[in-house]
């Protein structure tokens, strides 16, 4: 396979498999098997966060030692959890079990996500900002194919029987990154624990320090505070003007869609136009997307709104990652990418808390609106808070 088959496809191969076997995990059974054990619904919010709670802790160790031991090595442990975390809920037979399966799983995904990514930014210096779109939308077929396979197996079998396919989609991804050569690895294995440790803390004392990483990151995070607030409340919001719910969950599947199939596009324009251009079309994009929610009433008018907040997290996302990856020392991609993911799930937990207050407090017109407004000023003056850093 070595010889047949480029280090990127079978990344993009791996990325596929791990992603869907993590989002077949939860969507749309983890709600199903965790009522079955008579978790309430506040319960059942906490279990599904363990694994974003994790994510947090997580990434930007993953990200760090992988700049010192090698991505593949890193990658392999991820895989291993992906392999083999979905044998573990067979043996689940109350919530605070599902709870410490939920951690362990996500360990998966944590791992996983900013070394694969790092491991993009290795591969290619240039049209770096198009194979992260090309790898990312990989991922995304495995995340949209998930929950489908996911319903039928349900269907024909029983919600129990989701995590034997979540497992062979986990072994398969675990297969697969067997194959992928190894890449920047130590030079020195004898090299004094003491010294790395030493040489990690001054990695991440200049990235820390990078405003360039640092700006960009909480950006991202930005981004992902207002998709959190998308993907909570639009289906309450869609609810809430009479629409059907097989609608609604077509509306998630034609932004997915939308994702998907501009990642690789946006891309490519990033690497010819500049990344922060991009990064201020995508987010100034994606706030008109929310202002037009609050004024649609039905699911033909709602449809444009949807493409358009897929198309604008497609551009932000792909460009802030390559940007970050032109911001970093060669070597030093792990740790900055580890940096942005971990700033990214705080922002992403943090969506659904913020728009949940202020839908509580003023409602969802508002709600999307300020939210809206937050993207527009922060896409139209991204440039000039980021400064004359150069990539």
């Amino acid at each position: 396979m070595k010889k047949f088959v480029s280090p990127f496809i079978l990344l993009c191969g791996t990325g596929m498999f791990a992603i869907f076997s993590s989002t077949i995990s939860k969507n749309p059974v983890l709600p199903l098997f965790s009522e079955s054990l008579g978790a309430s619904k506040s319960t059942i919010g906490l279990i599904a966060s363990a694994s974003t709670v994790v994510g947090i802790l997580s990434s930007l160790p993953a990200g760090v030692l992988s700049d010192f031991y090698g991505r593949r090595r890193v990658i392999l442990l991820a895989t291993f959890v992906f392999a083999s975390a979905p044998f573990f809920y067979f043996l689940v037979k109350s919530t605070w079990q599902l709870a410490i399966v939920r951690i362990y799983h996500g360990f998966a995904t944590a791992i996983f996500g900013p070394v694969a990514m790092a491991l993009v930014a290795d591969l290619f210096l240039k049209r770096r900002g198009e194979n992260m779109g090309w790898y990312s939308s990989s991922t995304l077929v495995g995340r949209s194919l998930a929950p489908i396979v996911g319903g039928v197996i349900i269907d024909l079998y029983g919600f129990k029987s989701v995590y034997f396919g979540c497992g062979v989609a986990g072994i398969i991804a675990f297969l697969l990154s067997i194959f992928i050569p190894i890449k920047h690895q130590l030079k020195s294995n004898v090299v004094r624990f003491s010294v790395r440790i030493k040489d990690m803390g001054r990695g991440l004392k200049e990235i820390t320090q990078n405003r360039g990483i640092m700006v960009t990151s909480c950006v991202e995070a930005i981004q992902y505070l207002a998709f959190g607030a998308f993907e909570t409340f639009l289906p309450l919001y869609c609810i809430a003007i009479g629409m059907e719910k097989t609608l609604i969950g077509a509306l998630f599947t034609i932004q997915l869609i939308g994702t998907t199939l501009t990642k690789p596009v946006m891309g490519r324009f990033s690497d010819k136009y500049g990344r922060r251009q991009m990064i201020s079309i995508g987010l100034i994009t994606g706030a008109i997307a929310l202002g037009m929610i609050p004024f649609l009433k039905s699911f033909w008018t709602m449809i444009p709104a949807s493409v358009l907040f897929g198309i604008s997290l497609s551009t932000v996302t792909v460009s802030t990652a390559a940007f970050v990856s032109d911001l970093a020392k060669s070597g030093s991609y792990g740790s900055a990418l580890g940096v942005m993911s971990t700033i990214m799930d705080v922002g992403h937990a943090s969506g659904p808390i913020i728009s949940g207050l202020i839908i509580a407090k003023f409602g969802y017109l508002q709600m999307f609106l300020i939210i809206a407004i937050i993207l527009f000023i922060v896409g139209g003056s991204f440039s000039s808070i980021i400064g004359k850093t150069k990539t």
